[in-house]
């Protein structure tokens, strides 16, 4: 079940849980395991804008937090 489309700001980390995997934490503290985007997204501290939803049945090895689906993104 996909939330609505909404846009998160945050900086993008790498989780080295498992093999790693990368999460957006966002500026208010909350922190979601990304899915999709392209290599540009996938960089250790880059600050950026994501547009897309949450995917509250995904299910992850990741135990960040929900996975975040994304559809576009921005550097900020």
């Amino acid at each position: 079940m996909l939330k609505r489309m909404a846009c998160f700001r945050g900086v993008v980390r790498l989780n080295r849980l498992e093999g790693g995997f990368w999460e957006l934490s966002t500026d208010n503290g909350k922190r979601y395991q990304l899915s999709g985007g392209d290599a540009g997204l996938r960089k250790e501290g880059l600050r950026v804008a994501v547009e897309g939803s949450v995917d509250k049945n995904a299910m992850t090895i990741g135990m960040t937090g929900p996975v975040l689906v994304v559809k576009t993104y921005a550097l900020e």
